[in-house]
């Protein structure tokens, strides 16, 4: 049994489809039991959206199943303790021994691809960039404003600024400390481009490991900004005057030995060909699993020219105009950056997108047949446009056999019902729905 902190409970958590962390204290009293047994969940948390607004349409969960629990099983490698939450200690979960729930969880298809990608002889392991705004509370509900006419944590546009971090360095200190002792290392953080915004790398690691940080880091840097009465916010886009929030994912394979899989020094890339294939396959996949990278209508408006996101079917050598960027690293190696995603992602379904349509390329031994981009990706007409909005998107997916043979069918039926509310809910374009929607819950 874990040690007890001054309250005689710990935190128990797990994330939605929409990538929200839904949890509960439980008291230590009952930890070996729910470790053993796991706890129950009204299944209703992968029957409604967001903001628990329940779906109309019934699949693994909804009015006609009566929401009956779901089991929890609590995962003993992931515990933490909270360093902004004097030292809470935390365990995820996932719902991969539930015989409903286990189809449709995040985190359950996660630990089912990289089963298969353990089964062929690989290690997957990633790495996570997300960026951020931040912005003064003006008000102690922002949201009866619908988050408009928000201020900034800072002004102008100043990317890598000494000044601006140091500026706020209490703010900057607490969350380099904070997630530092939370388990969760970061590689990097430094403000970007636009008012307020700051980018964090963390550090590479196991794909699931590197999920589950991901989604404590976002948490994290919420509540450690609340206590400075600073309001974060992930959402894709939350001005058109400015760019969107990236959440770019860094991937590479290795063997049993520790070697990286992805590099070859005979190749005119420095690309093996275990490392092409997976590259052929994410540029064959994507555009049939694109709402797993850019999941809310609000994604879509990140996909513009000149603005950082990519918007063509393109991978280039250290090119950031493009989809994938293959990237030299210092070492000698390679690895890829896919920069579709989006700081809204869910990181567990993006990294199973990932990596289930990688190794679909090296099954299926896909050749790449597209040509890298030199130059910029915005200005070539030859390349493939993206899918421009989330009716696109869900549409291919949605009659796609390819989407399928990667999650399944019931996960795939269960995830396009969520995204064709998401569709439902939407006003067209509309600012400030967007706003009231997803500022603060992403």
């Amino acid at each position: 049994m874990p040690e007890p902190t001054p309250i005689p409970f710990l935190k128990v958590g797990f994330t939605d489809l929409d990538g929200v962390v839904r949890g509960k204290y439980i008291p230590y009293s009952k930890f070996e039991q729910s470790i053993e047994k796991g706890i129950g969940f009204c299944n209703v948390v992968f029957g409604w959206d967001m903001h628990d607004e329940c779906y109309t349409k019934d699949s693994v969960s909804g009015w006609g199943s009566g929401f009956p629990d779901g089991v929890l099983k609590l995962d003993s490698t992931t515990l933490r303790k909270l360093s902004w939450e004097k030292g809470i200690e935390l365990y995820l979960g996932d719902f991969s021994e539930d015989p409903l729930l286990n189809a449709v969880c995040p985190r359950s298809l996660l630990k089912r691809i990289q089963a298969q990608a353990n089964e062929a002889g690989y290690q997957a392991k990633f790495g996570a960039e997300f960026e951020w705004f931040m912005f003064h509370k003006n008000s102690e509900d922002s949201s009866a404003n619908n988050y408009q006419n928000m201020t900034p944590l800072s002004s102008g546009m100043f990317g890598y600024s000494m000044l601006r971090t140091s500026q706020f360095q209490e703010l900057t200190h607490r969350i380099l400390s904070d997630l530092t002792a939370s388990k969760l290392p970061l590689e990097g953080l430094h403000t970007e481009t636009g008012p307020g915004v700051y980018e964090a790398a963390i550090s590479y690691n196991d794909a699931l490991e590197m999920a589950d940080q991901s989604t404590l880091f976002k948490l994290g840097i919420k509540q450690i900004a609340n206590e400075f009465d600073v309001m974060a916010s992930f959402m894709a886009k939350w001005s058109p005057l400015y760019p969107g929030s990236s959440g770019h994912l860094h991937q590479s394979l290795w063997d049993e030995k520790g070697l990286n899989m992805f590099y070859n020094s005979d190749n005119e890339f420095g690309l093996s060909t275990v490392a092409q294939q997976y590259l052929a396959g994410q540029l064959y996949c994507l555009p049939f699993i694109l709402p797993m990278f850019a999941p809310t209508v609000n994604s879509y408006r990140r996909y513009v020219a000149g603005s950082w996101a990519p918007t063509t079917l393109s991978w280039g050598l250290d090119n950031r105009t493009t989809a994938i960027r293959v990237v030299p690293e210092i070492s000698g190696g390679k690895h890829l950056e896919h920069r579709v995603s989006g700081a809204d992602i869910n990181p567990y379904l993006a990294i199973s997108a990932c990596l289930a349509s990688g190794l679909y390329g090296i099954k299926n031994k896909l050749p790449l047949t597209v040509e890298p981009c030199n130059g910029n990706a915005y200005e070539q007409t030859n390349l493939s446009k993206l899918p421009g909005s989330l009716t696109e998107a869900v549409y291919q997916m949605k009659h796609s056999e390819l989407a399928i043979e990667l999650f399944g069918q019931p996960f795939v039926d269960h995830f396009i019902l969520s995204r064709e509310w998401e569709l439902e809910q939407s006003l067209g374009e509309d600012w400030d729905w967007e706003l009231q929607r997803y500022f603060e819950i992403i």
